[in-house]
């Protein structure tokens, strides 16, 4: 079988099952009681509420916070220091990151015994919509940094301030409308992830009424029938309040850019580079103390409102901790990144790069909906609670990270190697393993660390594929969040944000293992 018919069978097999699914998904759209029963609903106004207020705290505030920090620090050093600390900031998990939060905000958290301040995180999902505008803010600003090309707009912003314009007007006209263009795509995952986050909104809530997903979560559980139909529907509305957003932002684009279009001639010299340092510095402190909330809960020894340090230390809740679902989640992450890894090598030889935007529409739609597809799929095929039909749930989403990591090593790659290659008679099984592979070593292990970090925050696709089967890191967390211990609760999380770290740590050294016997990969 050739490499293309292989990448295209590959490829299939992790997408095509998912269409017959979304299609048996929007039965109920077509049923007018099941649009009456939603709207009769006492819970679906509210949820829609906080849903929307989560959405645009956490789209508004990521951008925000990303726009601030870009046009304060770059270019320069404290920008290049900020940076540095992106990839370590991106690494901690969503779970992680929430506990730790919760356990520093929360009404009875650390904050509100150290000043008696009652924060209110569950209130119309506002404590939902700060951490996501907080956690997708260096996402947003990650992207950035590989976007922008230096010399082209360090000259036009060079120009700019020989005009006399000030630090701040300069970045605002020339940087911003470069940049913006060049986020959609990340814009449009952080919309559609902020409006089906579940784990995340268990967490921090709201809990009555929950958000939209969550609401659409409880009901897909339910053993009503009608119950799973109003799930189902919620699911797809879901899809459709992105379309909105989609609209939204379009239509403020246009509006931004013809109020900045040109320079007014007006000239100030406001420069917000003290306050980007002190915002960035406050945003890093804020993860620090979350994962130190996290750490000091994991040892706490009794620890009772409103007492700001605990009455003792221990290692007992660590020695009593369940770390079944720690092996669970290290075999399905491990799984699901080396079978993401061949898909995407098979791809990336033998498909066709206009179609990797397709292949990538999982990051940009509502989560929920495309996993009550693949349930629907998996219980028509039998395999639902099972270990093949879990590893096929996360490659919806491992793959297309490990796509985005991968595809530009790839399409780096000289020509002129596979041209001499095949002078030689070599095939193309035999070009990709010894000329390519070797070459991108360091690209695939870094995408292999992607894929195993995206593996290991799944919650949505192992609970359903996994019809409850399967408890892991993340699915524990989650469930300790609602009312269990919180000891438990934070070695958890520890132990979710501790696997990426191991395994980051791994490729990095094999990396440079693999640097030190090949002198071109040094």
């Amino acid at each position: 079988m050739s490499l293309r018919l292989l990448a295209w069978f590959a490829v299939g097999c992790v997408f095509a099952p998912l269409l017959p699914g979304l299609l048996m998904m929007a039965k109920p759209a077509l049923m007018p009681e099941i649009w009456q029963a939603l709207w009769a609903d006492n819970q679906w106004s509210g949820a829609l509420l906080a849903t929307l207020n989560s959405t645009v705290i956490s789209v508004a505030g990521s951008l925000v916070l990303c726009l601030v920090l870009f046009c304060g620090l770059w270019p320069g050093a404290r920008w290049r220091r900020y940076a540095a600390q992106l990839p370590l900031l991106l690494a901690l998990p969503h779970v992680a990151f929430a506990s730790g939060f919760l356990f520093l905000f929360a009404d009875n958290g650390w904050l509100a015994r150290l000043c008696g301040i009652s924060f209110h995180l569950d209130e119309y999902g506002m404590g939902l919509g700060i951490l996501l505008a907080l956690k997708e803010s260096w996402f947003l600003l990650w992207i950035a940094s590989t976007q922008l090309n230096y010399q082209t707009l360090s000259q036009q912003l060079t120009v700019a301030r020989s005009l006399g314009y000030g630090p701040l007007q300069c970045r605002i006209r020339v940087l911003v409308p470069s940049l913006l263009p060049r986020l959609k795509w990340a814009l449009l995952a952080v919309v559609a992830y902020s409006l089906s986050v579940v784990d995340v909104s268990i967490i921090l809530g709201p809990n009555n009424p929950p958000t939209l997903a969550v609401l659409a979560w409880q009901w897909l559980n339910d053993a009503d029938p009608q119950r799973v139909a109003m799930g189902m529907l919620t699911s797809l509305l879901l899809v459709g309040l992105l379309g909105c957003f989609i609209v939204l932002g379009w239509i403020l684009w246009r509006v931004f850019r013809r109020a900045v279009g040109r320079f007014s001639g007006q000239r100030h010299l406001l420069n917000i580079q003290p306050l980007a340092s002190s915002l960035g510095l406050v945003m890093t402190a804020t993860c620090i103390a979350a994962l130190a909330m996290l750490v000091i809960w994991s040892m706490a020894e009794g620890w009772f409102y409103p007492a700001i340090l605990p009455d003792g230390w221990a290692f007992s809740g660590w020695q009593a901790a369940e770390l079944s679902p720690l092996g669970t989640t290290l075999l399905l992450a491990l799984a699901s990144s080396f079978t993401g890894l061949l898909v995407i090598i098979l791809w990336l030889e033998g498909g066709n790069p206009r179609f990797d935007l397709w292949l990538a529409l999982p990051l940009f739609l509502p989560a929920l909906p495309l996993v009550a597809g693949q349930y629907r799929m998996l219980l028509i095929l039998q395999q639902d609670g099972g270990w093949p039909g879990v590893i096929w749930s996360h490659l919806l989403w491992v793959v297309p990270y490990m796509l985005l990591v991968a595809r530009p090593a790839w399409q780096q790659i000289d020509p002129r190697l596979v041209i001499t290659a095949r002078t030689f008679g070599w095939s193309s099984w035999k070009i990709v393993c010894l000329v390519k592979l070797p070459l991108l070593a360091r690209p695939l292990l870094a995408a292999l660390a992607v894929g195993f970090s995206v593996s290991i925050a799944q919650y949505l696709p192992t609970l359903y594929a996994g019809a409850g089967r399967f408890t892991t890191v993340t699915t524990q967390t989650v469930a300790l969040s609602s009312g269990g211990d919180p000891q438990q609760q934070a070695i958890q999380a520890l132990l979710q944000m501790l696997l990426p770290f191991i395994m980051f740590i791994i490729t990095l050294q094999v990396g440079r293992l693999l640097g030190r016997f090949r002198q071109g990969l040094r």
